[in-house]
């Protein structure tokens, strides 16, 4: 199973002619690498696997898969 988690991107830049974006993911920021999506614009969120952000989304589905990945969270640390 893959883990993909949405996140904010604040900013983006080229490295090496490649598309980066630094990406706010609950008050953590990393960078995240954009050529799978290449329409990607800041304040667009992103969901991010491994490094690469591989769907945008629109940020209700963020705030929904963050509820839910905490529900998650808390249900296995009662288990």
């Amino acid at each position: 199973m893959c883990l993909a988690i949405p996140g904010e991107i604040v900013s983006i830049h080229e490295r090496d002619g490649l598309r980066f974006a630094r990406v706010l993911f609950g008050g953590v920021t990393r960078e995240v690498c954009l050529e799978y999506q290449p329409t990607s614009a800041v304040g667009d969120f992103v969901l991010v696997h491994v490094g690469f952000a591989i769907s945008i989304v629109d940020r209700d589905e963020a705030a929904r898969t963050l509820e839910l990945l905490r529900e998650l969270a808390e249900a296995s640390e009662g288990a």
